[in-house]
């Protein structure tokens, strides 16, 4: 079993499947496993949960799953900028402030269904990615730091933690973030102004005026994340887009007081907070390019909330930037376009 585990692990992390093909986007525009979401059980999604803690095997492998679950919560400590195991972090913030409680909450971006769908091809890159390049993806944007070794004990730890955390997901699941939050996308555009006030209603007091989030006691992480600013998340990462922001805002925040079932704001709300904290003329952040094409070099498969050109429709960048996305939506079912968000 141990020897059969380690395989697939170091599989999975090897050179990617190269008859992978590309099947129809979602998230970043990367492909999933073949699954109709329009006959999901919903009964999967509540009553699922990720396999408990205390039964990680006292084995070899289970340290490494351990290890990994350490990892992901407290990354800044193991492999920050000060790092005790490595150095390739460019800030201190931690996976664990977007994969919430370790990757394992309902529509706080878990990683219940990360494993199996990997190799996967990403639109981003327009290239197939093993799960060690997207983990080296997040290192590298939120993170604006360096690519960690695939074959570091690390990066082996992280993958079998997040193969741990799927491995008893029923067949065919579909976690509630890939579902999306229950929403309606508003009529009109996304409104910054008034989601700068409601971000002083609900978020200031995490999140600071200023946005730099609040550090820990000995400054070595954040109690709370920056969401803008020097050592925020980049431009271009998945946060960066008002939708896919707004999802994870609505379902989880403020921190302390919402329910995935029980959201303090409302859809529109949430989305005009996103706007807020995205909004680039406002708020600074880092931006790096990776290559000379840029990110989503096949403007086929951008989604519907990035914000820089070229598109395969006829809206402007503000439009994907803030909406109103459903004329987008339309445009692209009637003429056979992805609709990706």
């Amino acid at each position: 079993m141990k020897k059969k585990i380690l395989n697939s692990v170091i599989g999975i992390i090897g050179t990617a499947m190269l008859l992978l093909s590309c099947a129809v986007g979602c998230n970043d525009g990367g492909s999933k496993q073949a699954v109709n979401r329009e006959t999901i059980n919903e009964e999967n999604v509540t009553t699922w949960a990720v396999p408990d803690t205390n039964k990680i095997p006292n084995t070899t492998e289970g340290e490494e799953i351990r290890y990994g679950r350490k990892l992901i919560a407290n990354t800044a400590l193991y492999i920050g900028p000060n790092g005790i195991a490595g150095k390739y972090l460019g800030n201190k913030m931690n996976c664990n402030n977007c994969h919430l409680d370790a990757g394992t909450r309902l529509r706080g971006l878990n990683f219940y269904n990360t494993f199996p769908t990997y190799p996967q091809y990403r639109g981003r890159e327009n290239k197939i990615l093993t799960l060690a390049d997207r983990i080296n993806n997040c290192i590298e944007r939120p993170h604006n730091g360096l690519p960690m070794p695939v074959e570091s004990r690390e990066m082996k730890a992280i993958v079998a933690y997040m193969k741990w955390v799927s491995e008893n997901a029923p067949e065919g699941y579909v976690p509630a973030t890939d579902k999306k939050v229950d929403m309606e996308l508003p009529e009109v555009a996304a409104d910054y102004v008034a989601g700068g006030v409601l971000y002083e209603k609900h978020c200031k007091s995490c999140h600071g005026a200023d946005g730099q989030g609040v550090w820990n006691v000995d400054s070595s992480t954040y109690t709370y994340p920056p969401l803008w600013g020097k050592y925020a998340y980049q431009r271009g990462s998945s946060m960066h887009r008002v939708i896919k922001s707004a999802n994870f805002i609505m379902a989880n925040m403020p921190y302390l007081t919402a329910m995935p079932d029980k959201p303090v704001l409302t859809y529109t709300e949430a989305i005009n907070i996103a706007a807020f904290i995205n909004n680039d003329s406002l708020h600074y952040r880092p931006t790096k390019v990776y290559s000379s094409n840029g990110d989503y070099p096949v403007s086929g498969v951008k989604p519907i909330d990035y914000d820089i050109a070229p598109y395969v429709d006829t809206f402007s960048e503000r439009q994907h930037k803030y909406g109103p996305y459903k004329p987008i939506i339309q445009y692209h079912k009637a003429n056979n376009l992805k609709v990706i968000f």
